[in-house]
């Protein structure tokens, strides 16, 4: 046996070595994950104001053995891609139920606790519709960029599907991942008519999700009726 858990008999510790492998790290590794988790929800549950720092530093920490999330900035801050967003006028807008409308139906096709309509700008994502999050004044409907999911699918110009982003490779790095905001996330690009990608309808989940065809196709069409919404008074060049 190459690991152990004081407390665990040998089967236990055959499993844990087994779940470690499956996850694709050691078991120090696996458990100082598992062990950061705890402490995030925790500290999440208690309301503790301590809450910012302990992420602060796990994410220091994760970052110290892991590789870092790439950089969607160049694809972000495309001068033609912002003039598309800007366009819409959308940007720092009130809620509007079109929008709602699009996203509880999204959250309802895949059984989804949360779902977004978002606008990626240079710098912050913003919601222009938001089910399922608390949003209590205008500070909650946008975040910066660094936390932002959202802007990946925007950069690639195609649906981001993760299942289970603790997992993945890349995402499991993502602030929003450590700090338990999501495990799962189905994201389709916003397109306007000149081929930019202005933002995401998405849904999320704070468990992992089997995201089949039949979910991107219905997220996908619900998608395009958002983009012709957003698109559709804004004067073509």
């Amino acid at each position: 046996m190459t690991a152990s858990l004081s407390g665990f008999d040998d089967w236990l510790n055959r499993a844990l070595e087994q779940c470690a492998l499956d996850s694709g790290e050691d078991v120090r590794s696996y458990v100082t994950r598992a062990v950061a988790a705890q402490m995030v929800a925790d500290h999440r549950a208690t309301g503790s104001s301590q809450l910012d720092e302990l992420v602060s530093r796990l994410a220091a920490l994760e970052q110290l053995s892991k590789p870092p999330m790439p950089s969607a900035r160049a694809a972000v801050t495309d001068p033609q891609r912002l003039a598309a967003l800007h366009a819409t006028g959308l940007l720092d807008s009130p809620p509007e139920e079109v929008y709602d409308r699009i996203s509880r139906a999204a959250a309802a096709a895949l059984d989804a606790p949360f779902a977004l309509v978002s606008l990626v700008d240079a710098n912050r994502q913003f919601f222009k519709s938001a089910i399922g999050l608390q949003i209590e004044s205008e500070a909650d409907r946008e975040t910066p960029l660094e936390r932002s999911v959202c802007q990946y699918a925007v950069a690639t110009g195609a649906p981001l599907v993760l299942e289970d982003a603790r997992t993945d490779p890349v995402f499991k790095n993502h602030p929003a991942v450590l700090d338990g905001t999501f495990v799962s996330y189905l994201g389709i690009p916003l397109i306007s008519p000149d081929g930019n990608a202005v933002g995401t309808l998405c849904v999320f989940d704070q468990k992992p999700r089997l995201w089949g065809t039949g979910h991107i196709q219905v997220i996908t069409d619900l998608a395009n009726l958002a983009a012709q919404r957003m698109f559709e008074s804004v004067p073509r060049p």
